[in-house]
């Protein structure tokens, strides 16, 4: 006795194909949101309590990057500037704008502003600012030109293939010490045989790359 009709083959077939088909389209769907400008933030500011421009600040006012970023040479994190910081200033200069409303309640209130972070890791991402510093990695590989924005987005995505990239052709972006704050910056000779003479002097090495720990801990 048949228990199912001759055309259940064909559906249970049919079934098979679509989900041979499906899947990998799902995979593909996935990974395109990953890296998304929607899912990364990247070219796109966040709200933030004040409407801060690094153009004005470094590229009006002449402001250098470690001003307000103070842990950028010596630790982790650049640091995001404290209040008081932004009132060494402004405790003079626009003190009574509208615009800065937020950072005089935050003295006043004693609590500090609530900045988005505009480049944002993942937990299981361990970053350290100093030592890509020393090594002679600018600010603008990784963030882009802030001096010319008037308000500040991700540049890059930061994945961890773009990371890699780097980290493989170091001689492609690394500068001398002396120019990582300069955002204009350009060498006078080929990137590439600057980069690789630096590479030797600082000591840089691609052989950490066998190792997960250094960035995952």
């Amino acid at each position: 006795m048949q228990i199912f009709p001759p055309w259940s083959n064909a559906i249970a077939r049919t079934g098979l194909v679509g989900i041979v088909l499906f899947l990998p389209l799902l995979a593909a769907v996935a990974i395109a949101v990953v890296r998304s400008d929607f899912y990364t933030g990247e070219h796109m500011a966040p709200e933030q309590p004040v409407q801060f421009s690094h153009r004005h600040h470094i590229q009006e006012v002449g402001l250098d990057c470690r001003y307000c970023h103070t842990g950028v040479e010596t630790g982790e994190f650049a640091g995001i500037p404290t209040t008081y910081t932004c009132m060494t200033c402004h405790s003079q200069i626009w003190n009574e704008s509208p615009m800065l409303e937020p950072v005089r309640q935050s003295i006043i209130n004693d609590q500090p502003l609530r900045w988005q972070r505009v480049n944002n890791l993942p937990d299981h991402v361990y970053f350290d600012h100093s030592i890509h510093i020393n090594k002679g990695v600018a600010c603008t590989v990784c963030h882009g030109d802030v001096s010319q924005m008037a308000l500040t987005y991700a540049e890059h995505p930061l994945h961890m293939r773009w990371c890699l990239d780097c980290h493989r052709r170091p001689e492609d972006f690394i500068r001398p010490r002396e120019t990582i704050f300069e955002s204009d910056w350009r060498p006078e000779e080929a990137q590439r045989e600057v980069g690789l003479r630096l590479v030797e002097e600082y000591g840089i090495s691609r052989g950490h790359l066998d190792d997960c720990t250094v960035c995952h801990r």
